[in-house]
């Protein structure tokens, strides 16, 4: 599935990603290799509490330097954007409890296509329907994980240097799909992230219509590469394949609970 991006691509998407990750963070700890990106205020968000990995390091040392940066959550959660680091932690990760998996970086190679018709929104306008969407999606989690969930896309905010939130409405006016929009125009660099259908609205073109938004709004702010994640083991990285994005790498992600 995953195809070699030049040596002036990778390091681009990876510079995004821990840029992005750092200034999102309510504070950062540094490690060699790496840092724990953490925020209190959004406690229960597994994507705003965790370590990042981004060049060789001590693998010995990692699942304890995450107990000691992590130990007042109750998960843990790593993140290596590099394969040669992460083969290196499997073992000492396995060893310790922990899971393994891989959220692909998929690179738009298609064409830019022309502007969807999905509007800017403000995060009032999402709430709503991303609650509603975790709660499907994921219906143990409580009140307080949905908050923070929901509201931690204020976090992303600080992320870089422009964050739009992007929506494509139903008929009866409806918030029907939904993604983020994250540009760095000076570098060329931005990334797609979050995109969700309500469960109403599933099938009807919604997703499609805020993809090609985001895409063409990258295209037209000057970001010549444009990337997103998606998880390995399921369906959407089909589906973005169909849509012009090719599996370039990788993020590698250690997790126990």
């Amino acid at each position: 599935m995953t195809a070699s991006m030049t040596d002036a691509e990778l390091p681009r998407v990876q510079r995004f990603l821990s840029s992005f990750h750092r200034a999102q963070a309510g504070r950062t700890t540094d490690f060699p290799g790496g840092f724990a990106a953490l925020d209190d205020t959004y406690a229960h968000s597994r994507g705003n509490n965790h370590l990042l990995v981004t060049g060789p390091t001590d693998p010995e040392r990692l699942p304890g330097l995450a107990d000691e940066l992590l130990g007042h959550l109750p998960h843990r959660l790593v993140y290596v954007l590099h394969e040669e680091v992460a083969a290196v932690c499997r073992a000492p990760f396995e060893q310790a409890g922990y899971a393994y998996s891989t959220t692909y970086l998929m690179r738009h190679t298609g064409r830019v296509p022309a502007h969807g018709g999905a509007r800017e929104v403000d995060l009032d306008a999402l709430r709503e329907p991303v609650a509603a969407s975790w709660r499907r999606l994921a219906p143990e989690v409580t009140d307080e994980q949905v908050h923070d969930l929901v509201e931690r896309r204020t976090a992303r905010l600080q992320g870089a240097e422009d964050v739009r939130f992007l929506a494509s409405y139903s008929e009866d006016g409806e918030v029907a799909s939904w993604a983020d929009l994250y540009l760095d125009p000076a570098a060329g660099t931005a990334q797609i992230e979050d995109l969700v259908t309500a469960g109403a609205h599933l099938g009807k073109g919604h997703a499609g219509r805020v993809l090609d938004t985001a895409l063409h709004l990258a295209a037209e702010a000057g970001c010549g590469l444009r990337f997103l994640t998606a998880h390995a083991s399921d369906w959407p990285h089909r589906w973005y394949g169909r849509k012009g994005f090719t599996a370039v790498g990788a993020i590698h992600v250690f997790e126990r609970a």
